[in-house]
């Protein structure tokens, strides 16, 4: 599947996307940031507050116990503020 990063969680990762094939345990939203923070230290450093990040698939805002079966896209981005 295609993972996406944003905002100040690209600028950690130092990459804007890239395809990943997480194992078969990883099954929901919070199992993929918790398997993406054991990827590396870049990875940890962005994923070190799950409980802030923002998680998308296929371009739908979704919670972090969604499932991820069958995403095409899965995006990660910090809250957002208007103004």
């Amino acid at each position: 599947m295609k993972v996406k990063y944003f905002a100040w969680v690209r600028e950690r990762i130092g990459k804007a996307e890239e395809t990943v094939e997480p194992p078969a345990g990883v099954r929901t939203i919070e199992d993929l940031i918790a398997w993406l923070s054991q990827q590396g230290e870049t990875y940890a450093h962005a994923f070190e507050r799950p409980k802030v990040i923002r998680a998308a698939i296929d371009h739908a805002h979704v919670r972090p116990d969604t499932a991820i079966a069958g995403a095409r896209e899965i995006a990660f981005f910090p809250p957002m503020t208007g103004g």
